[in-house]
This record gives structure tokens, sequence and C-alpha cells, in this order.
């Protein structure tokens, strides 16, 4: 996978994530978002990513 589809790739998990914690994000510039909604985001991201991981589909 190039860097170009690996960086798509984590950025549609993270608004997929985003989504589901119910915290909206936009392209670009996020920093009006509280610590603790990105933190949901990214433990959602981690959580997806394991479960991922754990399932075997990224061989």
């Amino acid at each position: 996978m190039s860097n170009k589809q690996s960086k798509a790739s984590l950025e549609n998990l993270k608004m997929q994530s985003a989504n589901e914690v119910g915290v909206n994000l936009t392209n670009g510039y996020n920093g009006d978002i509280t610590a603790r909604q990105a933190g949901s985001v990214g433990g959602m991201m981690v959580k997806k990513m394991v479960e991922s991981y754990e399932k075997g589909s990224n061989k």
C-alpha cells in the first residue's frame, strides 16, 4: 500500500469513527473540538484497528 493510500485509509477511518461517536469533523482544521472529543475519535480508531488485526484482515 502506498503512502497516499495509507493516509487516505486512515482519514476515512477517522471520519467513520468520528461519526460513530457523534463528533462533527471537517476536512482540514478541527482545532475547535475538545480534547475529550479528540480522544473519543482516537480511541474508536484504535479499537477498530485492533479488531481488524485480530480478524486477520490486514494480511
